[in-house]
């Protein structure tokens, strides 16, 4: 081999060493150290929530943190430029990997700036808790109140929204419960936003398809014993017939509390003794208590009071539930009374419904379409749906009804009244409730 070949061949040799180790210098140069973004703290995720006014709370027992959050929310969500209100939501932290239970309250919600409350669904899950205010009540509701939007769809939607947002923080599974009122928003949230939650938990909430449900009507008449039924038809019948007397009681009750009265007081009084057998049966009074014979007028007058509370009827009770009203004679429904059982001794009550307490602003006007939705929605779609009633409350009366649908779970507590939750049922009943959350959240449940 003569110089010239081996010099070439060796510059050769050279360069693809040199491609070689230029190769690997760049194919297995190691990584960069990548920067790994850390979780943002549970202030830091708050303190990004959009048009929301945070107020930091002491800390519960059986959380980590809780805060008070104003969250600025739209009147109609579908048009943003229709103008906004503030909506009240407590948050009481735990863990992100942990359950979320999404209190729907259905009026106000200021038991909740209590640190240490824990709804019961919340203990058995050892859950986070974000409480909600119901649009137009208490904090939640604007200077001046345009009842067009005081509507089901939109409140589904303010519970809906408030759902996306803290989805974004926490992992675990979604429960949505509320009581009364507030399980009637639970239902609807669920039915307008179905996978927004896993599990609903509603108590003691009817579902009406009159703004004076008649089955209400049929419910009192054959709730509890005969015995006791005659025995508050006979109360309220001496409480009518002495009228004269009672009423100058009422009328002196009324003055010590501050109680006034648009209506007139004789009105007044008669709507009392007409709502007492519904009270009498939601709140579980008993029918030993029921003064007879020779009672004593003050004794009387108290008894009535005590089961049937006046300021229901009073100016200064009736204008706070005006956003009540005005669902419940639109769209939600309610009861009402029977006065004709009493002969003529009903003299000054005119409106055997509840329509003159809506507010004074704006007519209203019922229309059954959408509970109607809801129920059939409830027969054959819905799933995961846990309902609480006690057998002697009215409003178990309207309470939903799903027994072709295996999704919907209905449990009736023997003589329970509008009290009834799931740490008092009997025990064979509470088994019931513990295994339907588990299989149904695959998480543990500890026992009430």
């Amino acid at each position: 081999m003569n110089h010239t070949s081996f010099l070439k061949k060796l510059l050769r040799g050279i360069s693809f060493v040199s491609l070689m180790m230029l190769f690997s210098c760049s194919v297995f140069k190691p990584a960069e150290k990548q920067e790994v973004k850390k979780p943002l703290s549970l202030e830091q995720f708050i303190n990004r929530l959009p048009g929301a006014e945070i107020t930091k709370m002491d800390t519960g027992r059986g959380f980590t943190a809780n805060y008070k959050i104003m969250l600025t929310q739209p009147l109609h969500h579908d048009h943003p430029g229709k103008g906004s209100f503030q909506q009240r939501i407590f948050l009481a932290h735990k863990d992100t990997a942990k359950p979320v239970v999404l209190v729907t309250e259905g009026y106000t919600a200021g038991y909740a700036a209590n640190p240490h409350y824990r709804h019961e669904v919340t203990k058995m899950l050892d859950a986070n808790q974000i409480t909600v205010e119901h649009r137009f009540f208490g904090e939640s509701a604007p200077s001046d109140i345009d009842w067009q939007y005081m509507t089901v769809e939109q409140a589904a939607t303010d519970h809906h929204r408030i759902v996306e947002l803290f989805n974004e923080y926490y992992r675990g599974k979604w429960i949505n419960t509320g009581i009364s009122k507030g399980g009637q928003t639970a239902l609807y949230h669920r039915y307008h936003y179905p996978e927004d939650v896993d599990v609903t938990v509603g108590y003691v909430c009817p579902l009406n398809f009159d703004d004076a449900d008649t089955r209400v009507y049929d419910f009192l008449d054959s709730v509890g014993t005969a015995t006791c039924r005659q025995k508050l038809h006979n109360f309220q019948k001496s409480m009518l017939k002495e009228k004269e007397t009672m009423l100058s009681l009422f009328i002196q009750a009324s003055k010590e509390k501050g109680y006034t009265y648009s209506m007139g007081y004789e009105a007044a009084y008669e709507y009392v003794i007409l709502e007492y057998p519904f009270a009498f049966w939601q709140w579980g009074a008993d029918c030993t208590e029921i003064p007879v014979g020779a009672a004593g007028d003050t004794a009387r007058i108290r008894h009535l009071l005590s089961v049937s509370p006046m300021d229901y009827f009073a100016d200064q009770g009736t204008e706070r539930m005006w956003p009540f009203f005005y669902q419940a004679l639109t769209e939600i429904g309610y009861y009402g009374y029977e006065p004709s059982e009493f002969g003529g001794l009903i003299k000054a009550v005119d409106d055997s419904t509840f329509n003159f307490l809506a507010p004074d602003t704006i007519p209203v006007s019922f229309d059954e379409t959408h509970m109607r939705k809801v129920n059939r929605w409830l027969q054959n779609d819905a799933e995961q749906m846990l309902f609480l009633y006690g057998q002697y409350d009215p409003w178990s009366a309207t309470g939903v009804t799903a027994a072709g649908n295996p999704g919907v779970v209905k449990i009736v507590k023997p003589e329970g009244s509008h009290r009834t939750r799931i740490r008092n049922l009997p025990d064979e009943q509470q088994e019931k409730v513990y295994q339907l959350l588990e299989a149904w959240l695959r998480v543990a449940v500890t026992k009430l």
